[in-house]
């Protein structure tokens, strides 16, 4: 039977790329996505060009049911998958009491319930097979939660705790779980209108050489990865420094120049 890597969010960013690194690796590929003119671009690009095998799923992961729906669609076409990324998220930024309850609750089932779903399924398929990899994309942020991304914050220190644990949980069965902290990146999640002082003093890093060091973690790597040796410090940051002086100055460098641009956005990150 083929085996396939289950890539989630793969239509741009950091999923999109890469779709094309692994496909350039001659792995064959389940892209999935909410747009469905983009995966069938992206089928035909990477079908006549690395002569793989790509199938694509349209789905809206803040939907729980859609994950649940996109399981049961790959069991029922016979797929196999070797490796899951989940790699689909959402954020927003703003001050909290005026940022979009909607919106939030959204991010949490798309960061958080639908990844729980999709690892849990696969996983166990996985487990009774006695191989498999997941690896799951969070953020820098789930070291270092940022005042104006609360929820989002919230939600990728989940995926970072969940990973963990759920990789202590799999040992010896022969299913790794792995997860993956870019720091800012650039990507419509971060240039979709929001300067802050930190965006303006540390230049993103391209989504091409993020999506490197992503598909080597996916392939063989274990445990933890942040992304750049700046980020990586960052990370260590919360340890050493009193939590209410780390907090102000993250709140310094999370906020905008002017209390306009603090104005709640919807920021789209691989979805």
């Amino acid at each position: 039977m083929k085996q396939y890597i289950l890539l989630t969010g793969a239509s741009s960013g950091i999923g999109y790329e890469m779709a094309n690194q692994l496909a350039a690796k001659e792995f064959n590929l389940i892209l999935v996505a909410r747009t469905e003119a983009k995966l069938q671009q992206m089928q035909a690009e990477l079908t006549n060009r690395y002569g793989i095998l790509v199938q694509y799923f349209v789905a809206d992961l803040s939907d729980v049911k859609a994950a649940k729906d996109l399981y049961t669609k790959i069991q029922e076409e016979n797929l196999l998958i070797s490796h899951l990324v989940n790699n689909a998220g959402v954020g927003n930024y703003g001050n909290f009491t005026e940022t979009s309850l909607e919106e939030e609750l959204n991010m949490i089932q798309l960061n958080i319930s639908s990844l729980v779903v999709l690892t849990k399924l696969f996983a166990k398929d996985m487990v009774s097979r006695r191989s498999g990899r997941i690896m799951n994309v969070a953020s820098l942020l789930a070291y270092l939660p940022f005042p104006y991304f609360a929820v989002y914050s919230a939600t990728k220190a989940f995926v970072k705790a969940f990973s963990e644990t759920l990789a202590a949980e799999l040992e010896g069965t022969g299913v790794i779980v792995t997860s993956l902290y870019p720091g800012t990146v650039d990507t419509a999640f971060t240039t979709a209108g929001m300067s802050t002082t930190n965006l303006h003093k540390n230049k993103p890093m391209q989504p091409k050489a993020v999506a490197a060091q992503g598909v080597e973690h996916l392939l063989s790597g274990k445990g933890k990865k942040v992304i750049g040796f700046q980020n990586w410090i960052n990370s260590k940051l919360s340890g050493f420094m009193p939590d209410g002086i780390m907090m102000k100055i993250k709140k310094h460098l999370a906020s905008s120049r002017s209390r306009s641009e603090r104005a709640p956005q919807k920021l789209e990150a691989n979805n």
